[in-house]
């Protein structure tokens, strides 16, 4: 990811109802939420909803697939991924100490994942 692509993202996540949407999406694994249902538990009205959710998908954060009536919505982990990896490339500065609780947090993650996406 580079530095343009980073900083859309952020001004995507810069919103409290977008990044509330993400970490829904993250959640809800590779199986998605509809569009109705993102903005039931949102507690957002149904087109407050959809200009945050093209914010996200303009984003990459998210994408979107149709299902016969309804819209599903995903998270783009790939993107959120490059994000991460983004902010982190330039960490440490030679003191590993100063990564190692993210590089745990990700590690821990990593075979839940596996499973879901299975």
């Amino acid at each position: 990811m580079d530095q343009r692509q980073a900083l859309i993202a952020f001004g995507a996540l810069s919103q409290e109802t977008r990044l509330h949407i993400v970490r829904m999406l993250v959640v809800s694994g590779p199986d998605g939420m509809a569009a109705g249902a993102i903005a039931e538990k949102a507690e957002v009205s149904p087109s407050n909803i959809s200009f945050h959710l093209k914010e996200l998908e303009r984003s990459g954060l998210i994408a979107q697939q149709r299902e016969s009536r309804s819209i599903i919505y995903t998270a783009n982990y790939e993107a959120l991924g490059g994000l991460v990896r983004f902010l982190m490339e330039d960490c440490c500065s030679g003191h590993p100490e100063i990564c190692a609780p993210a590089a745990e947090v990700a590690a821990c993650c990593a075979p839940k994942m596996k499973e879901k996406l299975q």
